[in-house]
C-alpha cells in the first residue's frame, strides 16, 4: 500500500525533504504552500552561498550535513544544468588580535573536512582578492554560489514528475493526529495522511501548536539588510569576503558578497524583524538583554548608510559611499529557547506521526538534499 506523506511548506527544505520521499520510498507527497510561488521566504532572500562548512561545531548536524548537503548539490546542479561557480571564500583578519580566533577558524574547518583550507597572510590574500586587505585570512577555495529559487523550482518539478503535488496558496489551517493517521485542513479541502512533516521556516510555531507540540523553543524572525555595489564597484570584489565570526553571536557580520547574477552584496545586518516576539516570547526578551549593545550596532546600521560603508571599507578600502545603493533585504528564521539562547545546530523534533523541522537556518539551504536524507530516515517509523 503506498504511503501518503504531508509536507508542509514549500521552500527549499521541504521541497527537498518530499523529493526524496518520493523518490526513495514510492511515497505519495502533497507539499502544502500558503503562498503563490515555491520559495518565497527564507530561499528567495538569500545571497546564494554554498557553504564548504568552516564554521560548524565538529560532529554536529550543521557540520554533517553542511558537508554532505554541499556535495549533493553541486551533483544536483551539474545534472540539472543550473547555475553553480565555486568562487571561493576568504575570511579576513584585519587586526592581529582576530589572528588566534582566524587560526580556530581554520582548525575547525580542517575537523568538518573542508578540502584545500589555506592559511594566508596580507600579500597571500590579495593575491586571491586583489584589492582586499587584512592582515591574515583563511580560504576555502571551494566555496561556491548558486541560484537556490531556480534549485527549489526543479524540485518542485521533480516531486510532480515523480507523481507528488505542490499545492500553492493552500495554507494548513488545522493539524490533528490519531492513532492511523493526521489530519490536515488546508484552504478549504481536508487531507489525510500516514505522516506529516512540517519545514514551514517562519510559520514553525503555528504548525508546533496545531500539532499540539508547542516545545520548548520559539522563531524569531531576523531580518537582514543589504546594500548592493554599483558600477565599476563590482570590480572590486571577485569571490566572498567574510570578518572574523563573533563566536557569541550566530550571525556571520556584514561581509562582500558575489552572486550568480555577477551583483556584489554588502551585508547583512541583523534586525529583529517581529517586536511582537518581544512581547509574546521570555526567551527572546532575554536574548535582548544578553545582546543589547549588539542589536543596537545593528539597528544603528539599518538606520545608517554610513556603517555599512565602514564595514565594507574595512576589508576593501577603495569603496566609497557613491558605490552602495539599497537592494532587496533577506530574512532568517532564528530558534530562540526559553532562556535567551539562539540554538545553533539544526532541529528536528518527532511526535507520533508528525516531525517538526525546529530549527534550520543557514546553512539550511546548502544542506537541503542531505537535511532531506536525514529527515526521510525518521519518517519509516511514523508512517507505517
Amino acid at each position: 500500500m503506498t504511503e501518503r506523506i504531508g509536507v508542509i511548506g514549500a521552500g527549499i527544505v521541504g521541497l527537498a525533504v518530499a523529493r526524496e520521499l518520493a523518490r526513495g520510498r514510492g511515497a505519495e507527497v502533497t507539499v502544502f504552500e500558503g503562498e503563490n510561488r515555491v520559495g518565497a521566504h527564507q530561499t528567495g532572500h538569500n545571497s546564494g552561498v554554498v557553504h564548504a562548512g568552516i564554521y560548524y561545531q565538529p560532529g554536529s548536524l550543521k557540520a554533517t550535513l553542511c558537508r554532505e548537503g554541499a556535495a549533493l548539490l553541486r551533483a544536483y546542479c551539474a545534472e540539472h544544468r543550473l547555475p553553480y561557480e565555486e568562487v571561493g571564500k576568504l575570511v579576513v583578519a584585519s587586526t592581529g588580535a582576530e589572528r588566534p580566533a582566524l587560526r580556530a577558524l581554520a582548525e575547525r574547518a580542517r575537523a568538518n573536512g573542508v578540502p584545500d583550507i589555506a592559511e594566508l597572510d596580507a600579500l597571500g590574500l590579495r593575491e586571491i582578492e586583489p584589492h582586499a586587505v587584512g592582515v591574515a585570512a583563511v580560504h576555502s577555495p571551494h566555496t561556491a554560489i548558486t541560484d537556490f529559487p531556480a534549485v527549489a523550482r526543479r524540485l518542485a518539478q521533480d516531486v510532480a514528475e515523480l507523481g507528488g503535488s505542490v499545492r500553492l496558496g493552500q495554507r494548513v489551517r488545522a493539524l490533528r493526529e490519531s492513532a492511523t493517521k493526521v489530519e490536515v485542513l488546508a484552504g478549504r479541502r481536508k487531507f489525510a495522511f500516514d505522516a506529516v512533516v512540517a519545514c514551514a521556516g517562519l510559520g514553525t510555531d503555528a504548525v508546533a501548536k496545531m500539532a499540539g507540540h508547542p516545545g520548548q523553543v520559539r522563531i524569531v524572525p531576523f531580518k537582514g539588510e543589504y546594500y548592493a555595489l554599483v558600477g565599476s564597484a563590482k570590480d572590486l570584489v571577485r569571490g566572498l569576503i567574510y570578518p572574523v565570526p563573533d563566536p557569541r553571536y550566530p550571525f556571520l557580520g556584514i561581509h562582500l558578497t558575489r552572486r550568480i547574477d555577477g551583483e556584489v552584496l554588502v551585508g547583512p545586518n541583523a534586525v529583529l524583524g517581529d517586536v511582537r516576539a518581544l512581547l509574546t516570547w521570555p526567551g527572546t526578551r532575554r536574548l535582548a538583554v544578553k545582546h543589547w549593545r549588539t542589536g543596537l550596532a545593528e539597528l544603528y546600521g539599518s538606520a545608517v548608510k554610513g556603517a555599512f560603508v565602514r564595514a565594507a571599507r574595512r576589508y576593501v578600502p577603495p569603496i566609497a559611499g557613491s558605490d552602495l545603493e539599497r537592494t532587496e533585504g533577506g530574512v532568517r528564521a532564528q530558534a530562540v529557547s526559553r532562556d535567551g539562547g539562539m540554538v545553533d545546530d539544526f532541529v528536528v523534533d518527532v511526535h507520533g506521526r508528525v516531525a517538526l523541522v525546529r530549527n534550520a537556518p543557514s546553512p539550511a539551504a546548502t544542506s537541503s538534499l542531505a537535511i532531506a536524507r536525514h529527515i526521510a530516515g525518521i519518517v519509516p517509523a511514523l508512517a507505517r
